[in-house]
């Protein structure tokens, strides 16, 4: 049995995300989340940055993240900042 190293339980989701880094945006599927990270799941994990922000479609929400861990198209994330709340630039039409 593998030994649980996470300090916060993770939250098994399969919410729609995108990977933002650079003015490239990806698409990508959120399969976990956490207080502290995530695992996410994405086409081509090559063309995934080291650094980017993950972009939750259902609320906008923004958390900077590191990559900790690439596992065929699977890929686990470390937040590196608070989540953010973000605006969409087309609310206020």
């Amino acid at each position: 049995m593998t030994e649980e190293r996470r300090k916060y339980p993770r939250t098994e989701i399969d919410q729609p995300a995108y990977v933002s880094s650079g003015g490239s945006v990806m698409s990508c599927t959120v399969r976990n989340i956490s207080a502290e990270g995530a695992a996410i799941d994405v086409e081509n994990p090559a063309f995934v940055p080291a650094h980017f922000r993950l972009v939750m479609a259902s609320d906008s929400s923004v958390h900077e993240c590191s990559v900790a861990w690439i596992q065929k198209n699977r890929i686990g994330l470390t937040f590196t900042a608070p989540p953010q709340a973000r605006r969409h630039p087309r609310a206020d039409k």
